[in-house]
């Protein structure tokens, strides 16, 4: 009996199609930033004498090759990023499991929730004054700040989060015979940890901005130091815009970074819910229903 012939497998098409959207999500965004460089330049141009309010982008780059070439922009840009990262791994370490606990027990979040909402609209920036006092001028005041900056919305978070879990699943929890430390690390942690994500990205951006200010006022070196110093010595406009270039493009490495965790398979599944609409109503009888199988 003859064998039959081979079958030739389609060739895969899959692939180059794919790699052909990714590229064209990449190359979308730079469009637009390309797009806004070169309406920048154009204006500046057709404008005369007003590059002198507003340098050029090639004078921008300039001032950028200025600082590293001076050793400032890595001083700065540390700098920086240092007291970022203090003040929000205190506020992490603090408010996600105060917003838990808070949560879980609910008399005490009804307790404490008005003073966090009275202390949550305040402004960190408006905090200066009392950071100088108590700390002096320095890194602790700015710590301080994005401290305080951070933690109420992280607070808030974890606590909203907590009074959201499906009650079936803090039931079939106590039926295994969990007791209450092994329910919140086995069944509502992993229960939160996409809302805790989301509040982790937002309190990030919110650290990061509350750094820029605090170091205009509190400390003499970081890039919101340098924005400041750079229009004291000699109206140097183009260290100025520099500067904020470089706000925005660390801004945006942060973000790209707390998106990555929002990519992760273990909290995938919570964005998922979220998207096609099967997100508890916190604010309506589920929340009541919930409420009532917590301590």
């Amino acid at each position: 009996m003859a064998r039959p012939a081979p079958i030739d497998s389609p060739p895969p098409h899959g692939r180059p199609a794919r790699s052909s959207r990714s590229l064209v999500r990449a190359l979308v965004p730079l469009s637009g930033i390309a797009v806004l460089i070169l309406v920048w330049d154009v204006a500046l141009s057709l404008g005369g004498g007003r590059s002198q309010l507003l340098p050029r982008p090639f004078a921008v780059v300039r001032a950028i090759a200025e600082l590293a070439q001076k050793g400032f922009l890595l001083k700065h840009v540390v700098a920086s990023l240092f007291r970022v990262t203090w003040g929000y791994v205190a506020a992490v370490i603090v408010g996600i499991p105060l917003g838990v606990v808070l949560g879980w027990y609910r008399r005490g979040g009804m307790a404490i929730a008005p003073i966090l909402e009275i202390l949550r609209p305040i402004s960190p920036l408006a905090w200066i004054p009392v950071a100088i006092l108590w700390f002096g001028v320095g890194d602790v005041s700015a710590v301080f700040i994005i401290f305080l900056g951070s933690l109420f919305p992280l607070t808030l978070t974890a606590m909203n989060a907590v009074r959201g879990v499906e009650v079936v699943h803090v039931n079939a929890g106590r039926n295994f015979g969990l007791r209450a430390p092994e329910l919140l690390r086995r069944v509502i942690y992993p229960a939160i940890l996409p809302q805790l994500i989301v509040g982790l990205r937002l309190s990030l951006g919110i650290a990061w901005l509350v750094v820029v200010a605090a170091e205009m006022i509190a400390v003499s070196s970081g890039l919101g130091f340098l924005i400041i110093d750079a229009r004291n010595a000699g109206n140097r406009y183009d260290l100025v815009v520099a500067g904020m270039v470089l706000i925005g493009v660390i801004g945006i490495a942060l973000d790209a970074i707390m998106r990555s965790l929002e990519r992760s398979k273990a909290v995938a599944w919570g964005y998922t819910t979220i998207l096609e609409g099967e997100q508890p109503d916190v604010a309506g009888g589920d929340a009541a229903g919930r409420a009532a199988v917590l301590p």
